[in-house]
């Protein structure tokens, strides 16, 4: 079964690039990267994992492993490929791309100097893990899509949400277990991340409750990333919802009741806590203020029922998650403290591959890391970690002024996806390593930089750009 899998996982994700490659390479369309990694990303770990239990071979596993940074570098080279006077090239760069250039140079700085216990490998490996996001950043910058080509990208999002909504409707009420427990996923956990099964399940910790209850991660890698990805699913359907003819919009309004019904399935407090504030920008952006009371009213209809209704089991896991007091949120705080703790004793960081959860940190090394703000302030200190927050914040603010001033309904959805989605990552940005989740990460910088470029061209044309309200 496991080679059946195997074989139609190669054919589908060698057919997808092989396609991709001929429409960058031959009819310069570079751009088209970025249907290849919204296809691919949302089941590159299952891919993995089923690819080495069917053929226990590390050499297939690497090509697999590479292919979407492949796919990044090659459209950056056949971008400049088909730049005829590349040196000619009018750059105007805006307070996004000022931040992401200042995050990227620093990095590439603390890679060459002799600082911290990291051998040169691991931080190659970290850097490359900062830098292609920047890269598919710059791609977006430079990307021209009709409104045909925005479209192709909704409908892998919205493609993607059902159909990880349908995998988990399997998975609780078909198999009964994780999807995760037949494709390999501990193997490949074991021999290559040298991470042995652990929890109830066989599989890792996140995978389940405090009530051994089971979190479920569909094709995603796990749980967590399948929170924060069902989130920009929801973005993308609300959008949809708000700007089509109402005798249009009921199919995006199942998009939205798919993400959510995938956000309960995967159990994560922290995606919860980010969808209210979501709606709550949401809000703000749309001046839809009786949302922001109805998401208040749904909050104490919670709490009432919480104070009321539920089992003491729940009642007790919701106080402890407020009170930081259960052993998930003892873990983020010590990691927290333990951040901080060596951002104030080494204010310029201690280098790079010295904190996170990536595959280049070693667990003797590792300081802090459940934290992305942190974890880019413990390695490139105070000033790493503001250029990455003021990236963020920036292109979310640009992306918001291109939502009010452009005329073309496709970009305004695009760009109010990007921005609402960074927003709505804020929380498990605070609460795990989630730029290492390169579905939702890599497409909303994408976005971003695809707005970036938007909110230029409306800037240096017509300078009538729509201030926020």
């Amino acid at each position: 079964m496991a080679l059946i899998f195997f074989i139609l996982i190669a054919l589908g994700v060698g057919a997808g690039f092989l396609w991709t490659v001929q429409e960058m390479i031959f009819k310069a369309k570079w751009a088209y990267f970025i249907f290849f990694l919204a296809g691919f990303l949302p089941f590159y770990i299952t891919s993995l994992s089923v690819i080495f239990l069917a053929t226990r071979s590390p050499e297939i596993l690497g090509i697999f492993q590479i292919i979407k940074e492949v796919v990044v570098l090659l459209a950056m080279l056949v971008f400049l490929f088909y730049q005829r006077r590349v040196f000619d090239y009018p750059f105007r760069l805006q307070s996004t791309d000022w931040m992401m250039l200042g995050f990227l140079t620093l990095g590439f700085l603390y890679l060459l100097l002799p600082l911290g216990q990291a051998s040169f490998l691991n931080k190659a490996l970290y850097y490359k893990s900062m830098v292609i996001p920047g890269f598919v950043y710059f791609l977006g910058r430079n990307t021209r899509f009709d409104e045909v080509e925005i479209g192709w990208i909704f409908k892998i999002i919205f493609a993607v949400a059902i159909g990880a909504f349908v995998v988990n409707l399997v998975e609780n009420y078909l198999l009964q277990a994780h999807l995760q427990q037949f494709t390999g996923y501990s193997l490949y956990n074991q021999v290559i991340n040298d991470i042995e099964p652990s929890g109830n399940f066989g599989l890792t910790w996140t995978f389940e409750t405090q009530a051994v209850t089971k979190r479920l991660a569909s094709f995603f890698s796990d749980p967590l990333e399948l929170a924060s990805s069902v989130l920009m699913g929801f973005a993308a359907g609300l959008i949809w919802f708000l700007t089509s003819k109402k005798e249009y919009s009921w199919p995006y309004l199942l998009i939205m009741v798919f993400s959510l019904g995938s956000l309960v399935f995967s159990a994560s407090r922290a995606a919860f806590g980010a969808f209210f504030i979501m709606i709550f920008f949401v809000a703000l952006v749309f001046k839809l203020y009786k949302l922001i009371g109805a998401g208040f009213l749904v909050l104490v209809g919670f709490g009432i029922y919480v104070l009321a209704f539920a089992s003491e089991d729940f009642y007790f896991f919701v106080l402890d998650t407020l009170t930081f007091e259960n052993t998930s949120s003892i873990g983020h705080v010590v990691e927290w403290l333990l951040a901080l703790d060596s951002m104030v004793a080494n204010p310029f960081g201690i280098g790079l591959a010295m904190s996170g959860n990536a595959g280049s940190v070693t667990d003797e090394l590792r300081v802090g890391g459940e934290n992305q703000f942190l974890i880019y302030g413990v390695q490139l200190g105070w000033i790493g970690m503001m250029l990455y927050i003021l990236a963020m914040a920036s292109g979310v603010i640009l992306s918001l002024r291109v939502f009010y001033s452009t005329d073309n309904t496709m970009i305004a959805r695009l760009a109010f996806v990007g921005a609402v989605t960074k927003v709505g990552l804020l929380l498990p940005l605070f609460t795990a390593n989630a730029e290492m989740y390169t579905y939702v990460a890599w497409l909303s910088w994408w976005m971003i930089g695809f707005s970036v470029k938007e909110y230029s061209f409306i800037k240096n044309t017509s300078n009538q750009l729509v201030p926020l309200h």
